[in-house]
């Protein structure tokens, strides 16, 4: 059967479903920021073995939609077999995960791709997550709901750089992923490089002259 991972992935706000929605196979989800949902964070039909391991899971203010799980147009008498579970995973905010199987650690053999990190180190471990060219907010302050904090609101790094609009953008954001300078051994490396570049055009210039 198929076997898919999902790991160190951020599922950010106004989503509505489907992080992942699995059919057959064997799911290992580890390691993953899972900030709200609007119906659920993962669902399943057709008997797939979902091993969640390491995440965080933070549930909407919404009093309906709590539960991180979701079994699609299934009676329960049949998906009580379907071997799904969680080890190690953070719920927030009244998340909660139903499990389902024997939950023996043998049934997931097929599930189980990487070592699972704690789930205490899912901010570490997302913290590079996102589109390419949009680093994430690097400020440190993570809002969630039902918890107090501030909001930058603007989604952009802890210097005021916003990933959006706007002239000048981030480059070096959009180079190096994480909206910081390069280092200063980096920075060397580039200016040696042009000064070669400048070298070598100057030279060919004055030989074709």
């Amino acid at each position: 059967g198929m076997q898919v991972t999902i790991a160190f992935n951020h599922f950010g706000e106004k989503l509505v479903q489907r992080m992942p929605r699995c059919r057959r196979g064997y799911i290992h989800v580890v390691n993953n920021d899972f900030t709200e949902w609007q119906m659920y964070a993962i669902g399943g039909s057709a008997n797939p073995t979902i091993n969640s391991q390491g995440n965080r899971y933070t549930a909407p203010v919404n009093p309906d939609a709590k539960e991180v799980t979701k079994r699609v147009e299934t009676e329960e008498s049949e998906w009580a077999d379907w071997n799904w579970r969680t080890d190690g995973d953070i719920m927030v905010n009244g998340a909660f995960f139903v499990p389902s199987g024997e939950g023996l650690s043998a049934q997931y053999t097929k599930a189980s791709s990487v070592e699972p990190k704690s789930s205490g180190l899912v901010s570490q471990l997302t913290m590079n997550a996102g589109v390419f060219g949009g680093p994430r907010d690097n400020s440190g302050v993570i809002t969630y709901p039902g918890s107090s904090g501030t909001n930058t609101g603007n989604g952009g790094n802890s210097n005021g750089a916003g990933s959006g609009g706007g002239g000048g953008g981030d480059y070096f954001g959009i180079i190096f992923g994480n909206g910081v300078p390069p280092s200063p051994a980096t920075a060397n490396l580039l200016l040696c490089l042009l000064i070669i570049l400048c070298l070598c055009m100057t030279t060919n210039h004055g030989a074709l002259l």
